[in-house]
C-alpha cells in the first residue's frame, strides 16, 4: 500500500475562525455567521471565487480570537448558499474541498486573510488498503446500528466511496467526538494514517455504546422486577382477603403506634386518614415515601411523655450555686418559678430572656436550670436565621419538606416539657422568605402556643409546658412585640472580684484537667489571677480569662514535660506558683493598663467614673484656659451626647458666673479646652456632665479639685444633677483605683442595695441634687461670689480682674 504526495499548492484566501465545529472536506455544513470580522471575510469570498478558509478556534468563548488562538490546520471550502437573516446574521452552507495549513495570516480591512498550503495525496489500490477500508466500513455499520442518533440507510449510502481519504473524513465527521479529537483527525493529511486513526476511534466508541446498552438493559430489568413484585403483593393481599385471613403487616404496627402515641383527637384522626391513604398507594411510589415520612414524624414527636420534674428548692439552689457564682437575681427568679410549680398543678410554661454581653454564662445557665429541674435540655441557635420556614417548617407539597426547628427540637428532647433555649435571638434577620421573629410570636405567647401549628405536621401541637429561655446580647434588634412576650432579665458584666472568684472556683480547675496538671505542679496565687484579669483581658464575661489561664497552664505543662524527660535528677522542676511577678514572665508584657488616678490635687483635673461593657473605669477630665474669644473646644474622641454635656456645663457656668466669683463677661477674652485622655477610645454618654462642669469651674477659679474624690452625674442648664446607670460598676472602678469617696446623683440612692456590702462600708458616698453641692464637696475650698459695688453697677470685667479671668 503506497502513498504518494503531490506537489503542494499555495493559496491566499479570506479566513474565518469558527466555534464548536470542525468542518471536514467533502462535507456539507450549515452554520450562522454573526461576528463583524467573519461577515467581512464572508463578503470578500462571495465577491471573489466563493472560496474561504475555515479554521476552528481553541476557546469558543473568545469573541475576537487572535491568529495564535486559532488552529493552524483547517479546511478550504466553497460557499454553496448564503442567506441574510432579519437580525443581521448570515446563514451559510459550505462544502469542504480540501485540507490546508496556514503559512501566514494578515489582518486586511477588519478580517483575516491567510496564505494556505494545501497537499493532496495519491493512494495506490492494493490488498492492504482494501482490507483497511472494509474494516472501517464494517465498524461504522456496527456503530450506526448501536447509535440512536444516526439514520442507518443514509449513513451506509454516504460511506460507499472508493476514495480512502473521503471515507475517513465522512466517518470522522459523523462520529460523536470532541472538538479536539475531530481536529486531530483533520490534521492527519495522509489518508491511510487517517483511516487507521478512524478505526481506532470506532473501536472505542463502539465499546462505549455497548456499555451504555448493558446499563440500560439492567435498569429496565430492575424496573420490571419491581413492577412484578408489586403485582404479586397485590395478588397476595387479594387472596388473603378472599380467604378471610387478617394480614399482619407494617400498617398494623403503625395503627398500634398511633393508638399508643397519646395524640389529641384531631391529630389522631389525621394520622389514621393518612395511614388509610398509605395502604392504597403502591409501596414503590414517591407519594408513598412522602406519606410514610409524615407518619414517622407524627409518631416521633412527644405527645404525652413528660420529664418528672424536680421541685426541691434546696436541691435546685445547690445546683445553681455549684455551677455559677453571682447572678443572684436570676437564681432568685428560677427558685420562684420552681416554688410556683410546686403550688400550682398545671402551670403554664415560663418565657425568660437573658440579656447581657458575651461570655457571662447565659447559655450555660440554661443548662444548669435543666439540671436543677430534672428536665431535658435542647438548644436552637437563631444566629443568622432569615427564613420563616426554619421555625414553622415547609408544607408537604415541597420535595424534601421537613418540620421546623421547633418541632425537630421537641423530637430531640423526647418530652413535652423540656428546657428550650433560643440562643442569640437578637441575631435573626429577614428577607423575601419571611420574618422568623414574627413566626416566634406564636411560639413565645403562653396564650397561643398551646395550639402551635407547624406547616409540615399541619396539626395543633401543645408547647405550653415548655420552659423557653432566650438569650441575647442587645435588646434593640429584637422586635417590640417579641420583647413584650418575654420576661427580660439582664446580666451585667462580672466585676473583678467576681471574675477572681469564678477563676478560683471553676476556671483553674477546668484548665488543670484539660492540660493534665495537678495542684502539686502549679498553684495560682490571688495576685496572679488579679493580674490576668486587670492586665491581660478586657471583657464583660470570662472567656478570654479562661483562655489566658489555659495559656499559663500549657506553658507550665511544657516545663513539666521537659523536666520529666531530662536525665538529670537535679533538673526536676518544683511547684510553679503563678503570682503577679510570674505572669509577665509566662505571657509577656501587659496587654492592657488602667488609667491611673491623680495623686495630688490639681487645677482643672477632675476624676470621673464611666461604664463600659467590660466593667467600670475612671475617666480623668482636664480643662485648660487660654486667651481667645469665648470658644469651647472638646477633644478625646467624644460622642455627640458627651459634647452636648460639655456645652450644657459651659452654659451653667456662664449663667452662674457671679456666684462662681467670675465677671459676667469672663468668656469674651478666653478660650476653654476640655480634654478627656486616651483619645483613641470613643467615649459618649451624659454621665460626665458634673465632671466637666467641675473641671471648668476649677480652671476658671484656679481652685484645685480634690484628687481623692470621684464623681458621676448628668447636669442640666439649671445645675440640677440627674441620675445615671451602671452605678455598681463605676463604684467598683473607683474602689479598685484607691478612691474611697464619690459624689453621686441623689436619685441613684435607690440603687444602693445592688452595691456589694464591702464597697458600701469602705467608701464614703455623697448623694447630691445640685451642682452647687458638687462644687462644695469637690473643690479644695469654697468659691467666693463676686460682689458688685452698688455705686458702680457695671458687670463688665474690671481692668485688674482681666488677668485673673485669664
Amino acid at each position: 500500500m503506497l502513498t504518494s504526495k503531490e506537489k503542494p499548492e499555495t493559496k491566499r484566501l479570506p479566513m474565518m475562525p469558527i466555534r464548536d465545529v470542525v468542518i471536514f472536506p467533502h462535507m456539507m455544513t450549515p452554520f450562522v455567521v454573526g461576528r463583524e470580522s467573519s461577515v467581512r471575510a464572508l463578503e470578500e469570498a462571495l465577491a471573489g471565487d466563493k472560496k474561504i478558509f475555515l479554521a476552528t478556534q481553541h476557546d469558543a468563548s473568545v469573541d475576537e480570537p487572535t491568529p495564535d488562538e486559532i488552529y493552524s490546520v483547517g479546511t478550504v471550502a466553497n460557499i454553496v448558499q448564503s442567506l441574510k437573516l432579519p437580525d443581521g446574521n448570515i446563514k451559510v452552507l459550505v462544502e469542504g474541498v480540501e485540507r490546508g495549513k496556514v503559512v501566514s495570516v494578515s489582518d486586511d480591512e477588519g478580517f483575516f486573510r491567510a496564505v494556505v498550503r494545501t497537499s493532496n495525496f495519491r493512494v495506490e489500490a492494493g490488498p492492504q488498503l482494501e482490507a483497511l477500508t472494509s474494516r472501517v466500513t464494517t465498524l461504522f455499520e456496527q456503530y450506526v446500528k448501536l447509535s440512536q442518533n444516526l439514520n442507518y440507510e443514509t449513513m451506509i449510502a454516504a460511506i460507499r466511496v472508493d476514495d480512502a481519504g473521503k471515507l475517513a473524513d465522512t466517518v470522522g465527521a459523523n462520529l460523536q467526538l470532541t472538538i479536539e479529537e475531530k481536529q486531530e483527525l483533520l490534521e492527519i493529511f495522509d489518508p491511510v494514517d487517517r483511516l487507521n486513526r478512524v478505526a481506532e476511534m470506532l473501536d472505542i466508541e463502539i465499546e462505549k455504546l455497548n456499555m451504555d446498552r448493558t446499563i440500560q438493559g439492567r435498569v429496565k430489568r430492575q424496573m420490571e422486577r419491581a413492577q412484578k413484585e408489586y403485582y404479586l403483593n397485590e395478588k397476595i393481599k387479594a387472596i388473603q382477603k378472599e380467604l378471610g385471613r387478617g394480614e399482619k403487616s407494617e400498617y398494623d404496627d403503625l395503627k398500634k403506634k398511633i393508638d399508643q402515641a397519646g395524640m389529641p383527637p384531631d391529630a389522631k384522626d389525621k394520622a389514621i386518614a393518612e395511614l388509610k391513604r398509605l395502604e392504597q398507594m403502591p409501596p414503590m411510589s414517591a407519594e408513598s415515601t412522602v406519606s410514610r415520612n409524615y407518619l414517622d414524624w407524627l409518631l416521633a414527636v412527644p405527645w404525652k411523655k413528660k420529664s418528672k420534674e424536680i421541685r426541691d428548692l434546696k436541691f435546685a439552689e445547690k445546683v445553681l450555686e455549684s455551677d455559677h457564682y453571682g447572678l443572684e437575681k436570676i437564681k432568685e427568679r428560677i427558685l420562684e418559678f420552681l416554688a410556683v410549680r410546686r403550688l400550682v398543678k398545671n402551670p403554664k410554661g415560663s418565657i425568660l430572656c437573658f440579656v447581657g454581653p458575651p461570655g457571662v454564662g447565659k447559655t450555660s445557665l440554661g443548662m444548669s436550670i435543666a439540671k436543677a429541674t430534672g428536665r431535658k435540655f435542647v438548644r436552637m441557635s437563631l444566629g443568622g436565621v432569615r427564613d420563616e420556614a426554619e421555625i414553622r417548617g415547609h408544607r408537604r407539597t415541597y420535595i424534601g419538606a421537613l418540620p421546623g426547628q421547633v418541632i425537630q427540637m421537641m423530637k430531640k428532647a423526647g418530652t413535652r416539657n423540656p428546657i428550650f433555649m433560643l440562643d442569640e435571638i437578637d441575631k435573626m434577620s429577614m428577607d423575601f422568605r419571611g420574618d422568623p421573629s414574627a413566626a416566634l410570636l406564636e411560639v413565645l405567647d403562653p396564650e397561643q402556643n398551646w395550639m402551635f401549628v407547624d406547616h409540615y405536621l399541619d396539626v395543633e401541637y401543645d408547647l405550653s409546658q415548655v420552659f423557653f429561655i432566650a438569650t441575647a446580647n442587645v435588646l434593640h434588634t429584637i422586635p417590640a412585640a417579641l420583647q413584650d412576650r418575654m420576661e427580660v432579665i439582664r446580666l451585667s458584666g462580672y466585676t473583678e472580684l467576681e471574675k477572681l472568684e469564678i477563676a478560683k472556683r471553676f476556671l483553674v480547675r477546668k484548665q488543670l484537667e484539660q492540660t493534665g496538671l495537678s495542684e502539686k505542679e502549679i498553684e495560682f496565687a490571688d495576685d496572679g489571677l488579679q493580674s490576668l484579669v486587670q492586665n491581660y483581658t478586657r471583657e464583660a464575661g470570662v472567656r478570654n480569662l479562661e483562655r489566658e489561664v489555659g495559656n499559663v497552664c500549657r506553658k507550665v505543662a511544657r516545663k513539666v514535660v521537659v523536666a520529666q524527660s531530662s536525665s538529670k535528677k537535679e533538673a526536676k522542676s518544683g511547684k510553679v506558683v503563678v503570682n503577679a511577678d510570674k505572669v509577665p514572665e509566662l505571657l509577656g508584657p501587659w496587654r492592657f493598663r488602667d488609667l491611673q488616678a491623680e495623686k495630688k490635687n490639681e487645677v482643672g483635673a477632675t476624676t470621673g467614673l464611666a461604664w463600659t461593657e467590660v466593667g467600670g473605669q475612671i475617666l480623668t477630665t482636664e480643662t485648660s484656659i487660654m486667651e481667645g474669644r469665648g470658644k469651647l473646644t472638646t477633644t478625646g474622641k467624644l460622642g455627640d451626647v458627651m459634647q452636648e454635656s460639655a456645652q450644657a456645663a459651659m452654659s451653667y457656668v456662664r449663667s452662674r458666673a457671679m456666684s462662681l466669683g467670675l465677671p459676667k463677661d469672663f468668656y469674651r477674652h478666653i478660650d476653654i479646652h476640655v480634654h478627656v485622655p486616651e483619645g483613641a477610645i470613643p467615649k459618649d454618654g451624659p454621665s460626665a456632665g458634673i465632671t466637666i462642669a467641675t473641671s471648668i469651674c476649677s480652671a476658671l477659679t484656679q481652685i484645685p479639685v480634690r484628687a481623692d474624690v470621684a464623681m458621676t452625674g448628668e447636669i442640666t442648664l439649671r445645675g440640677k444633677v440627674l441620675p445615671i446607670g451602671g452605678l455598681k460598676e463605676k463604684l467598683l472602678a473607683a474602689h479598685r483605683h484607691g478612691i474611697f469617696e464619690a459624689i453621686l446623683p441623689r436619685d441613684n440612692e435607690k440603687d444602693l442595695p445592688d452595691i456589694p456590702e464591702n464597697i458600701r462600708k469602705e467608701m464614703k458616698l455623697h448623694f447630691v441634687d445640685s451642682m452647687d453641692a458638687v462644687l462644695k464637696l469637690a473643690l479644695e475650698r469654697e468659691i467666693e461670689p463676686l460682689v458688685v459695688n452698688p455705686a458702680s453697677p457695671s458687670l463688665e470685667t474690671p481692668a485688674g480682674e482681666e488677668k485673673r479671668a485669664h
